[in-house]
């Protein structure tokens, strides 16, 4: 029987955040060195992630900012960056049932609304509303 990767990574991910708002400081840095070194991943536990988001692919490439806030029951997809621009409050929030495409880059103080998809290759600069799907480079939301 295959092995889910889908789950080991948003596993550990729950497991040093937890750590982490514990006071335990020291466990929560070795799963983050753990995440990227066995998989490729920077997926930080500061960072706020829903239940049930999944990262397909073992979460190769996968970069998200330690003050993004991800909601619950999102996809993010292989070499997807959720980023900042150099200063602490401008930080992506992600909305629940978001689908995050294959090397979408999402990187500002950015809200992406509930139920909407990112493309892949998209780069996204600004707000996309609920229930819609954004594409391009800079992402434009094509539909509603």
């Amino acid at each position: 029987m295959k092995k889910n990767k889908n789950k080991g990574v948003t596993k550990i991910y729950k497991l040093s955040n937890k750590m982490y708002r514990m006071h335990f400081h020291i466990i929560p840095k070795i799963l983050k060195t753990f995440i990227r070194v066995i998989y490729g991943a920077t997926i930080p536990y500061k960072s706020t992630i829903g239940d049930g988001t999944v990262f397909p692919h073992g979460a190769l490439g996968v970069v998200i900012h330690e003050d993004a806030i991800i909601g619950n029951n999102c996809k993010i997809l292989p070499n997807a960056v959720i980023g900042g621009r150099g200063d602490e409050k401008s930080v992506p929030v992600i909305g629940n049932n978001v689908l995050i495409g294959a090397g979408a880059v999402i990187i500002g103080n950015v809200k992406i609304g509930d139920n909407s998809s990112v493309g892949a290759n998209a780069v996204v600069l600004k707000d996309v509303p609920n229930n819609s799907i954004a594409v391009g480079v800079p992402a434009k939301v094509t539909k509603k």
